[in-house]
């Protein structure tokens, strides 16, 4: 299941445990010294050292600490975008980067260190950090710098009051901006049929109903449809039940894993839901006729991925159906149509709420120059600012065909690399989630016809059932102790009911066996805090 907020009092214990750790980090990792900061002045000095708008951001030369994740596919001071961002804004950085597999862990140390760099970017600042590191003064307040030096970010705001609501504490501050997305639909990736099995198995028309979809499964299973000669195919295949249990669980009308608020504002716990056992009811049944994948529960995403490459498998997750195929884009695997069961008003799906859950950027207490930290991050949320951190600089992978209307061309790809991977060289945003705005002008004229088919996959497919589960809300520090407390018994919990349920280990005539145990657990608490948590959302202006 969805994996729990972080408990603020275990959060302060594990760092507190580790600030020795901390204090020789910090030593080496280039803080906020002196040194570092020989270029910066604070005060009214350096609020008037900011232009409040145009370029460049500073009149006089300013260098800035920066924290953030990295992938490994090029040190980020070698990287154009940030180059050409230097260039146009007067600001320099310098960078403590962690590999991303291991950057909690170096932003845990730093927050406990008291040596803090400038700017969090990328950082997956949890909403327990936020209020957490925010009431402590280590995090800046952001909304008055916002309404003074963010001019693009106070437009979106202003345009959409629900996305400052959701980074917006019960104390009326904000401390991490977003990644945003106003056209996001999905939450995880898509579910994809085997074109080629469709094809075999002479299917001109998806299964719009569970049953029918139990019928093409079993199809898959008896038919050879990748004409071998053996009985090697795979109808389902998932990793654990992560890939899949979004889109199952909305065939049983659970619009998210943990929890939600339906149309009227009542919030759900999933996992005591009877759609919760339709769904387990479903994949049992598959399981018991080995439709269901029987490596689900211990295999890797890689083998996974090599069955889908062997032509062995009916359905399967990926971000593009192309991708496990190690084909070129194509149109041959449709996406899977959400499909109805038994429960009233079904199917439903669980939509992004257009905004990344955690916060992206943050501002220390340290930074000398708060005011053009706003004024960097904010050409982000701006068109030529996303296309610049997205493409990288222009000439190198692209160029304007039309600058006025933001039409673009692609370039081709030096030495003849791949796109994504040069991509990543060029700029930052890549594999990890970044502060900025995806706008439809980013990619202007870039859309390729996969893109296209993509879109309309989704607007036939998804979008007509899509609704978000629930605002991003935050909890109150007591709110989010006990939250997490309760969550630490209930997950682990949930997730090995699941996975005995789906197995047949326990048999589902237990279900109200189970749900007793959940209440006892505390699960009808965890509805209570996440009611008050979205009724103090929704009275908020």
């Amino acid at each position: 299941m969805t994996k729990p907020r972080k408990n603020l009092s275990k959060l302060m214990a594990s760092v507190i445990g580790l600030s020795l750790v901390a204090t020789t980090l910090a030593a080496c990792s280039g803080g906020n010294s002196a040194e570092n900061n020989t270029n910066n002045t604070g005060g009214a000095g350096a609020e008037s050292n900011v232009s409040k708008d145009g370029m460049p951001i500073v009149k006089e030369p300013l260098t800035l600490s920066l924290m953030a994740p990295d992938v490994g596919h090029a040190k980020w001071e070698d990287m154009a975008s940030l180059k050409e961002l230097e260039k146009l804004t007067n600001i320099k950085l310098t960078f403590q980067n962690a590999p991303s597999d291991s950057f909690a862990t170096k932003k845990n140390l730093v927050f406990a260190s008291g040596t803090y760099p400038d700017m969090f970017y990328a950082a997956d600042l949890l909403p327990s950090e936020q209020v957490t590191y925010g009431d402590q003064g280590v995090l800046l307040p952001l909304e008055d710098l916002i309404d003074q030096y963010a001019p693009n970010l106070k437009k979106i705001l202003d345009a959409n009051p629900n996305i400052r609501k959701n980074i917006t504490t019960p104390d009326g501050h904000i401390f991490a901006l977003p990644f945003i997305n106003p056209t996001a639909v999905l939450y995880r990736n898509p579910m994809w049929y085997n074109g080629d099995f469709l094809k075999a198995l002479n299917i001109k028309e998806l299964p719009k109903t569970t049953d029918e979809l139990y019928t093409y499964l079993k199809r898959v299973k008896t038919e050879d449809p990748n004409g071998n000669g053996k009985a090697d195919e795979i109808p389902l295949a998932s990793v654990k039940l992560t890939d899949l249990r979004m889109f199952f669980m909305g065939f049983w009308g659970m619009y998210n894993e943990q929890y939600y608020a339906d149309k009227e504002g009542k919030v759900h716990y999933s996992p005591q839901e009877e759609g919760y056992k339709g769904y387990l009811t479903f994949l049992n049944k598959l399981w018991s006729e080995d439709l269901l994948d029987h490596e689900t529960f211990s295999q890797t995403n890689e083998q996974k991925e090599a069955k889908i490459k062997n032509n062995q498998v009916g359905v399967f997750d990926a971000y593009h159906p192309y991708m496990p195929f190690k084909e070129d884009q194509n149109t041959k695997h449709p996406m899977m149509a959400l499909v109805k069961s038994e429960i009233a008003d079904s199917p439903v799906y669980g939509k992004h709420p257009g905004q990344s859950a955690y916060g992206q950027f943050a501002i220390s207490k340290t930074n000398p120059n708060p005011e053009a930290a706003m004024r960097w991050v904010d050409y982000m949320y701006g068109v030529d600012g996303a296309a610049l951190m997205d493409l990288g600089p222009e000439g190198t992978l692209w160029e304007y065909t039309n600058k006025e209307t933001k039409e673009k061309k692609f370039l081709p790809v030096p030495n003849g690399e791949k796109y994504d991977d040069y991509r990543g060289k060029l700029t930052p945003n890549y594999g990890i989630v970044a502060p900025g705005i995806n706008l439809p002008e980013t990619k202007k004229g870039l859309e390729s016809d996969f893109d296209l088919w993509f879109k309309e996959e989704l607007k036939n497919k998804i979008e007509p059932y899509a609704k978000t589960p629930m605002p991003n809300v935050f909890l109150t520090p007591e709110e989010q102790t006990e939250i997490t407390a309760l969550f630490s018994d209930l997950n682990p919990y949930v997730e090995q009911m699941e996975a005995k349920f789906v197995t047949g280990q326990e048999p589902l005539a237990n279900w109200d066996k189970y749900v007793a145990q959940l209440k006892k657990m505390g699960s009808d608490r965890v509805v209570e805090i996440y009611q008050t948590a979205y009724d103090r959302w929704n009275s908020t202006k």
